[in-house]
C-alpha cells in the first residue's frame, strides 16, 4: 500500500478494501502474536503471545491487515472459521504506510494495533528477530478450534473480559494444545527433554520445570487490575476471568479456564471450569464449585451475589443471591432437602410465585435467592432455611 496522507483517505481505503475483496467479512477476533515454536518440531506452534487482541472491534485495522496479506498473494479465506498467516517485514511496512495518518496519535493509548505493528517492525529491523516467529490470526466464526493461535486468541478474549464466560466455543482445545513442560514461562516439548536428557543433565543445562500442562498460567499472559490479588501463580489457569477486586488465596484455591468471577470475590476454594461466582461472594477454604464434567450432569453453575460457601462444602447446583451452604456439606442436584412450613413464607418472600413442598430435590431450589442449606446435627437430614444474613466481604481486604 502507498503512504496514506489523511484520515479521510484512510477511511476511503477501508471502504475500498471491503467492497473489492471477494467475500469480505469482518472478523470476530484478530491479532498479531509471537509464537513459541517447537525445539524438535520447529514448525510446531507451542504457545501464542498476543500483546493486543481485538474482539468485535477495530475492523478498520483488520481490513488493512487483510489487504497487506493480499499484496503478497496471501488470500484470506473468509469461509474458514479461523485463518493464520505469517507476518514479515513487507507486511509490516505496508501496514505502517496505511496507518500513517494516525502515527502521531499512536504514541498515546490510542491505536494499539499501530503500536504493535511499529514495535514489531523495529524489533525485526534492530535485532534480526526471525520473521517466522510472528503470526496474524483471524477468527471469523466461533466454531471448534483448529490451531494453537486461535485457541490462545479465544483464551485471551475470555481472560481479558472481552468475551463473557461460557460464551465461546472451546471444543477441541485439548486436542489442539500440546502437553508441554513449562520453565519460567517458556514452553518446552517433552520429546525434546527426553531426547537430550543425557546431554542437558551432564552439561548442567537441564531446565527447572515449573509444571507440565497444556495451558499456561494466567499471570504468564494477563496483567490483572490493581485491586486484584493472586497469591500463588499456580492457582489460576490461563483462560480464567477475574473481575476487579477478586482475591485468590493460597492453599486449596483454584480457578480453571472458562471460569471465574464477575465482581469482588474472595476465593479460598475451587472454581471448576464453566463455574461463575458473583460479586460479594466468598468461596470458603477448600470449598468446591463443581464443573460440567465433575458432577453437575452438564449443568453449568453460577453462584449469585453475596453468597457464602462454607469451608470444605460442595456446590453442585446454581445458586441465586444471598445463599449459604454450610461448611462441610455437599449439595448436589439429587440431594433430598427438607423445608419446614414456617420457612416457606420466608423463602417465597424473595422468590415470588414459586411453590415448594416439604421434601424436594436440591435442583428444585436451584437459582433461588436467600437459601441457607444446612444439615440437622441430630437427624443428619439436609434442610433449607431462609438465609438470615446478607453475606458481605471485608472491604478493607479488597
Amino acid at each position: 500500500m502507498e503512504i496514506v496522507q489523511t484520515t479521510d483517505a484512510f477511511k476511503a481505503l477501508i471502504k475500498d478494501i471491503k467492497t473489492k475483496t471477494e467475500g469480505y467479512k469482518d472478523p470476530l477476533g484478530f491479532g498479531i502474536c509471537r509464537v513459541d515454536l517447537g525445539q524438535l518440531n520447529v514448525d510446531k506452534a507451542l504457545q501464542a503471545t498476543y500483546p493486543i487482541i481485538n474482539w468485535n472491534e477495530n475492523f478498520g485495522s483488520a481490513a488493512i491487515f487483510i489487504q497487506a496479506l493480499a499484496e503478497q498473494n496471501i488470500k484470506v479465506d473468509f469461509n474458514k472459521s479461523e485463518v493464520v498467516c505469517n507476518v514479515n517485514l513487507t507486511f509490516l511496512k505496508s501496514c505502517l504506510n496505511a496507518f500513517n495518518p494516525y502515527m502521531i496519535e499512536a504514541f498515546g493509548d490510542n491505536h494499539k494495533n499501530i503500536q504493535v505493528v511499529r514495535a514489531l517492525h523495529n524489533l525485526i529491523v534492530d535485532t534480526g528477530q526471525k520473521e517466522g516467529e510472528f503470526k496474524i490470526c483471524f477468527i471469523f466464526d466461533d466454531e471448534v478450534v483448529e490451531t494453537v493461535e486461535a485457541s490462545y486468541l479465544k483464551l485471551y478474549a475470555i481472560s481479558k473480559g472481552k468475551a463473557e464466560l461460557r460464551t465461546l466455543n472451546l471444543n477441541g482445545i485439548f486436542g489442539v494444545l500440546p502437553n508441554l513442560a513449562w520453565s519460567n514461562g517458556e514452553p518446552i516439548e517433552l520429546d525434546y527433554l527426553r531426547e537430550f536428557e543425557i546431554e542437558l543433565k551432564l552439561a548442567n543445562e537441564y531446565p527447572h520445570i515449573d509444571f507440565v500442562d497444556k495451558f499456561p498460567r494466567f499471570l504468564q499472559h494477563i496483567i490483572p487490575q490493581d485491586n486484584t490479588r493472586i497469591l500463588e501463580t499456580s492457582k489460576v489457569r490461563f483462560g480464567a476471568q477475574l473481575a476487579a477486586g477478586t482475591t485468590v488465596m493460597p492453599g486449596a484455591s483454584y480457578i480453571n479456564f472458562n471460569a471465574g468471577t464477575t465482581g469482588v470475590v474472595m476465593v479460598e476454594g475451587r472454581i471448576s471450569s464453566s463455574a461463575i461466582v458473583g460479586d460479594g461472594s466468598d468461596v470458603g477454604g477448600g470449598a468446591s464449585i463443581l464443573g460440567v464434567l465433575s458432577g453437575t450432569d452438564g449443568n453449568p453453575i453460577t453462584v449469585g451475589k453475596n453468597c457464602l460457601l462454607g469451608a470444605n462444602s460442595v456446590c453442585g447446583i446454581p445458586l441465586g443471591d444471598g445463599c449459604i451452604i454450610d461448611a462441610g456439606i455437599t449439595i448436589l442436584a439429587g440431594t433430598k432437602i427438607h423445608i419446614d412450613d414456617d420457612e416457606f413464607v420466608k423463602i417465597q418472600e424473595v422468590n415470588k410465585d414459586f411453590t415448594l413442598t416439604n421434601f424436594v430435590r436440591a435442583d428444585v431450589l436451584q437459582g433461588l435467592n436467600g437459601i441457607h442449606f444446612r444439615q440437622d446435627s441430630y437427624t443428619g437430614a439436609y434442610i433449607a432455611k431462609r438465609s438470615t444474613r446478607e453475606v458481605k466481604l471485608n472491604s478493607e481486604l479488597h
